[in-house]
């Protein structure tokens, strides 16, 4: 697998640079209600084809992936904590009386 067979898969499954796994299938399910043969809706055997191969590269890379515990990418991945802790001291925003309930 290379970087552009990676962004072709993106663009097949009309998805973002960053998706979660569950974006991911759930664009495959929507996909192949739509695509798929044996619905009648579409002849185009070739389209479901795409589909799936997009797919299975995506998930081939997601299996791969090495996830990163660093508190760094945590904060990435949760913004809303990291606001929380860059303001948790600030009377404005709660400061002692947000502290109490964590």
């Amino acid at each position: 697998m290379t970087y552009v067979d990676l962004q072709e898969a993106l663009q097949v499954l009309g998805l973002k640079n960053r998706s979660t796994i569950s974006e991911i299938k759930a664009r495959h399910r929507e996909l192949v209600k739509r695509y798929h043969p044996d619905t009648g809706n579409v002849n185009d055997s070739e389209t479901i084809r795409n589909v799936n191969s997009a797919y299975r590269i995506l998930l081939d890379y997601v299996a791969e992936y090495r996830f990163s515990f660093e508190e760094s990418e945590f904060y990435e991945q949760n913004p809303e904590e990291r606001l929380r802790q860059q303001f948790i001291d600030v009377p404005m925003w709660g400061g002692e009386i947000i502290k109490r309930y964590l």
